[in-house]
């Protein structure tokens, strides 16, 4: 493997694993154990191509030290998994980037996940069905077999016929890819809510319309929502040993 190479894996982990830390430091243990595991493997991937016996003692050294930590933080938050007491919270200031449905969410998806339930009073305007089609598209892409999606929301008083048309097409776009959507409204629906059925449970201040509308169709941040601006909110996290439908 060329020295290049090396270099790049090294570059990369470097990144990620200082991401791992500031994670680890603000409390966002499951983010920060995820980023770690991340980290981690680049190293082995470098340590495997490099030859000199000195570099691979100081990649040995460092896996060993991150080994360590991450395994510290596992054991951590499955001591607060089990005795219900796991809360995570991240604050999302205004006009923040980096906060698409995929770097949200990701910490919290894992293979065993098959039911996903969300509660959002505010899936009615354009904007925000499209920001639902996002996440249905990001579990889609998701390391994990999804097959049931519920939707609880409200009907749009003004125009529900948009509304019910677009989940109507969405419903039968996901049947197509194996997913079931469960489509269900209310009139007295007001908390924010996302439950997934391996246990964590994410409620987002602003629900999912957290993003600022984009100043133009060819604006950077039109297509890609990590490079979307944020309007403030906070997301918090728990984990509970049973979970139920909404």
């Amino acid at each position: 493997m060329a020295q290049n190479q090396v270099s790049g894996m090294e570059t990369s982990a470097i990144s990620v694993l200082k991401r791992a830390v500031e994670l680890d430091q603000a409390g966002r243990f499951q983010e920060s154990l995820v980023c770690y595991q991340e980290g981690i493997q680049l190293l082995l991937d470098a340590l495997k191509a490099v030859k000199e016996e000195s570099k691979k003692g100081h990649y040995r050294d460092k896996i060993k030290g991150y080994m360590d930590r991450a395994e510290q933080i596992k054991v951590h938050v499955n001591q607060m998994k089990e005795e219900g007491k796991y809360h995570e919270q991240i604050r999302i200031s205004e006009d923040a980037t980096g906060y698409s449905y995929e770097a949200l969410f990701k910490a919290y998806i894992s293979s065993v996940l098959t039911e996903v339930w969300v509660e959002d009073p505010y899936i009615r305007h354009t904007h925000q069905l499209y920001n639902f089609v996002r996440f249905c598209e990001m579990l889609l892409k998701a390391p994990c077999k999804v097959k049931m999606i519920h939707l609880l929301t409200s009907q749009d008083e003004v125009d529900s016929s948009q509304q019910s048309s677009a989940l109507a097409e969405l419903k039968e776009s996901l049947s197509d890819q194996g997913v079931t959507l469960d489509l269900q409204y209310s009139s007295t629906i007001h908390d924010r809510e996302i439950r997934f059925d391996n246990g964590w449970i994410i409620k987002i201040g602003r629900g999912l319309d957290y993003f600022k509308r984009p100043k133009g169709r060819f604006s950077v941040g039109y297509c890609d929502y990590d490079l979307r601006h944020c309007q403030e909110t906070t997301v918090d996290i728990f984990h509970t040993k049973h979970t139920k439908a909404l």
